[in-house]
């Protein structure tokens, strides 16, 4: 099977979160199994450019990338050269896989892409969920929405990556039609130790934005009995990192708080291991890779509902799910601080219970047999 996927950015721009990760393993997987793999996205990496050929096709992991070059250096991630090269091949392919939604990068090359033989799939990436709908720029969003969009993403077969996301999208359009399968992610097989914290440690590794909540937990831990570290692994905007450092300061918690940056895979799956616990308070999530990651490496987490894999971490013990609600945050928390047979148990028994899950050859058949519906 010849298969394109599409996404504004991918590896090594692994500053943009989860999905670069995700999308690259999911097309590295599936070229393991014979099917070729193309990929078009952009040179974006931040505010600055990846150090590649533009327009050149590129060997990254057995998959055929061609990063295009982008006129804007913002989100929209514009690329008529992009758009010209789809245009010229689209009907080369049996499958057009494209992730997620809003850039304008995005909602061109579906559209170009619908006119071609090939399927064509849309994973929103958490991008149609309602807290994302209404927030940040609403009103452009509101416009592409009205002038075509939403009849762009009907005719498009919707990939969801959980099964909340999957209500969220056929909410927002009734009757679209698709399937749910997780992300796939790169876990290493490395040894899982007992952590050694003088305090109760715990971490969160993801992109720092408004949507995680870091307010709701900054403000449940002011509220503790207990001595609790925060370890904070990501980056994002300098002034809102500034805005969160005034805050902690405000709620007396400055000095619980390790603020370490952006980390790489090694060091990331380190420092998981030696946290008590993974918290992610977000308004939304439509995966979290972090989850599944914590609980390779034993880690048992506190999510909130709102998190695409809640019910998972729920339906299996693996943790605590949480209302953004303060009172229930600092319930939870203290909970997870009294729990340590839970937490043996979850260090014990949290990677099998992922690897059944999350099996990446069971997971690859899974995507080629959607491929082929």
């Amino acid at each position: 099977m010849k298969i394109l996927h599409i996404i504004p950015a991918y590896k090594p721009a692994y500053g943009y979160g989860g999905p670069t990760e995700s999308v690259s393993r999911l097309c590295e997987g599936l070229a393991a199994n014979g099917h070729v793999v193309d990929v078009f996205t952009t040179t974006a990496n931040g505010k600055n450019e990846l150090d590649v050929i533009p327009g050149a096709k590129t060997n990254v992991e057995g998959v055929n990338v061609i990063y295009f070059k982008r006129i804007t250096g913002d989100h929209t991630h514009v690329s008529p050269a992009l758009w010209r090269r789809l245009v010229k091949t689209a009907n080369h392919y049996d499958v057009i896989h494209i992730h997620s939604w809003w850039s304008i990068l995005n909602v061109i090359a579906a559209w170009i892409a619908l006119f071609s033989k090939a399927k064509v799939i849309l994973a929103p990436r958490g991008m149609l969920s309602g807290y994302v709908f209404e927030s940040g720029n609403n009103s452009y969003k509101k416009l592409i929405h009205k002038l075509g969009g939403r009849k762009i993403l009907k005719k498009c077969v919707l990939h969801a990556t959980a099964q909340s996301e999957y209500m969220e999208c056929r909410k927002l359009i009734p009757g679209w039609q698709g399937f749910v399968l997780p992300n796939i992610l790169s876990l290493p097989d490395i040894e899982i130790k007992e952590p050694r914290n003088e305090y109760f440690t715990a971490i969160f590794m993801s992109r720092i934005h408004h949507k995680k909540g870091l307010e709701k937990l900054f403000t449940a831990i002011s509220k503790l009995s207990f001595n609790l570290k925060l370890v904070i692994a990501g980056d994002g905007g300098e002034a809102y990192i500034q805005q969160l450092k005034q805050l902690a300061t405000e709620l007396n918690i400055a000095s619980k708080i390790d603020w370490t940056g952006w980390v790489n895979r090694e060091e990331k799956f380190e420092r998981l291991n030696q946290s008590d616990l993974c918290v992610l308070t977000s308004f939304n999530e439509n995966f979290a890779n972090v989850v599944v990651e914590s609980l390779h490496m034993g880690t048992a987490v506190l999510v909130s509902e709102n998190v695409g894999l809640s019910d998972f971490v729920g339906e299996n013990n693996l943790g605590w799910v949480c209302t953004l609600d303060t009172v229930d945050i600092v319930e939870k928390l203290n909970e997870a601080h009294l729990a340590k047979q839970k937490l043996d148990h979850i260090r014990k028994h949290g990677r099998e219970i992922i690897r059944t899950t999350f099996h990446e050859q069971v997971l690859i058949t899974k995507y080629y047999e959607e491929y082929l519906k």
